[in-house]
């Protein structure tokens, strides 16, 4: 790495505010792996370990900061003592991908100290996070059958049905969801998990996904109606779940969208922010930042590590419905973005607990 480069990356990691970055590889393995930490004031960093082949090494590195960084806000607005971290192995998921390299990755973590605790995300699974586990205790997201708090797909799927309620609370002075037209885009797990949650209340869901036999599989699972994918915004609906791929909404798509609501899991929704916002604001399009109400399966790995019930756990996820609205109301009063108002009320609760430390 040339001196310039160096700089350039200690710039990258002040523009954000991050805290540590690290590298690791291991050749003989075929392991190449990066670890952002962005803030630990509220306790150990936590984050997801994705495996994806990147473009480049440098859309890599962006990734783990911008994914750590949300995470940190994520941990704060869910009132959890955890910190912002990601990981990212380099390499394809579906070919690459052995023990031994997630067991490798297992000793780089070990190695961290407990400042980084690992579980999934993108391209790893629980059976990954296993072999993980072979070598370090410093992960989270575990099966029940080894004492974890199984599935957090699951949890990130109520997580988002509450931010929705929230949502629709504002519009329209009650959350009742039936009859309401939500479009939900990507219906892999937490997607699908909560096109049963609003179908539970008798929604109209429309459901897309980048793969066409997985889209008409689970339209017909729950009665929803299928839609092409990457347009499901530009219909007449209350409420667009973009539960797949980052960047979304953005200024090609805001101006077409039809939508009242913006409310999914997706991580990073925004693209281009301060234009999208703008464009948001313009369009009278209320939005859910994602790192509000996308925080189930984080507080599902808070639970296991603190050692908390079914019971706590459910009642830290329905706080987001009241986070939420305390959200939306700053935002009114304030007269700011519902994306500026959380990352102030994010941000003032690490502030105030930096004064213990």
């Amino acid at each position: 790495m040339s001196q310039q480069q160096g700089h350039s990356l200690f710039d990258l990691m002040k523009s954000s505010d991050h805290q540590n970055l690290f590298f690791c590889q291991d050749p003989e393995v075929g392991l190449q792996a990066i670890v952002a930490i962005h803030d630990t004031t509220l306790g150990p960093a936590i984050g997801g370990v994705r495996m994806l082949p990147y473009e480049s090494f440098d859309d890599a590195i962006e990734d783990a900061l911008r994914l750590s960084k949300a995470i940190t806000y994520k941990a704060s607005l869910a009132g959890l003592n955890l910190g912002g971290g990601s990981a990212i192995i380099l390499g394809n998921h579906r070919t690459e991908k052995t023990e031994l390299l997630m067991r490798r990755f297992g000793r780089f973590v070990e190695g961290l100290n407990g400042n980084f605790i690992a579980s999934t995300d993108v391209g790893t699974s629980q059976i990954d996070l296993e072999h993980i586990h072979a070598e370090t205790d410093y992960v989270a997201g575990l099966p029940a059958s080894l004492n974890g708090a199984g599935d957090t797909t699951v949890f990130a799927a109520k997580g988002v049905f509450y931010g929705i309620k929230a949502a629709i609370k504002e519009l329209y002075g009650d959350d009742n969801l039936a009859g309401r037209k939500i479009a939900v885009e990507g219906v892999g797990s937490v997607g699908e998990h909560l096109v049963a949650l609003l179908r539970g209340e008798n929604a109209r869901v429309y459901v897309t996904d980048m793969t066409e036999e997985r889209k008409m599989k689970i339209a017909a699972k729950y009665k929803a109606e299928p839609l092409t994918y990457a347009t499901s915004f530009e219909h007449d609906i209350d409420v667009y779940a973009p539960c797949a791929l980052g960047g979304t909404v953005n200024p090609d798509s805001v101006p077409r969208m039809r939508c009242k609501v913006i409310a999914g899991s997706a991580n990073n929704q925004l693209k281009e922010e301060e234009r999208t916002i703008q464009l948001l604001k313009d369009h009278n399009i209320l939005y859910a930042p994602d790192f509000l109400i996308n925080s189930g399966a984080l507080i599902s790995c808070y639970s296991e590590l603190e050692g908390y019930g079914a019971e706590r756990t459910e009642y830290l996820i329905r706080h987001i419905y009241t986070a939420t609205r305390h959200v939306i109301q700053k935002a009114n009063e304030d007269n700011v973005s519902t994306y500026e108002a959380a990352k102030q009320l994010a941000e003032k609760r690490i502030f105030d607990l930096r004064k213990l430390k």
